[in-house]
């Protein structure tokens, strides 16, 4: 049945009976999957993918790399939910390597971001340091290519 959720994460606009062609289940089976999944916080939520630049929006979305001590008991999950109840934060991840959270923010100018970042990020207790990123041009998000070039492979013939 994940079959159903990795056509649900490509594409959520399928109908049920669509993603019963498709996985060759009937579409009773498919309603009966996805709300299970629903109810089990399988499925979390559904979202259009939206490429902001070819609209009138300003906006500005950058990543930030958090170093965070951890509390005692609680590791980083305290610290990383006080940072993602912020309305800017759109995503927060913990991580490996050089830095402890991804935090993505964001805002409709670069300081509005930075403001973010120096009065409301780095001022929580237990961060250490943040490093901000601006996004300056998405190519692909979430498997999509935003502005796939439009290749011409005819070949020339020259008289």
């Amino acid at each position: 049945m994940e079959e159903i959720l990795e056509i649900l994460e490509k594409n959520s606009k399928y109908s049920e009976e669509e993603i019963a062609v498709m996985t060759g289940k009937t579409a009773q089976e498919v309603r009966e999957a996805i709300r299970k999944y629903e109810k089990d916080n399988v499925i979390v939520g559904y979202t259009a993918l939206i490429n902001w630049d070819q609209t009138s929006k300003d906006s500005v979305i950058a990543l930030i790399e958090v170093k965070v001590t951890p509390q005692r008991g609680e590791g980083f999950d305290k610290v990383a939910e006080r940072i993602y109840r912020f309305p800017e934060v759109k995503s927060c991840y913990l991580m490996s390597g050089g830095f402890d959270l991804t935090v993505i923010v964001e805002g409709k100018t670069i300081k509005e971001v930075a403001l973010f970042v120096s009065e409301k990020l780095a001022t929580q207790e237990g961060v250490l340091s943040t490093a901000t990123h601006f996004i300056l041009k998405k190519y692909k998000d979430k498997g999509v290519i935003f502005e796939e070039k439009i290749r011409d492979d005819r070949e020339a013939i020259f008289i």
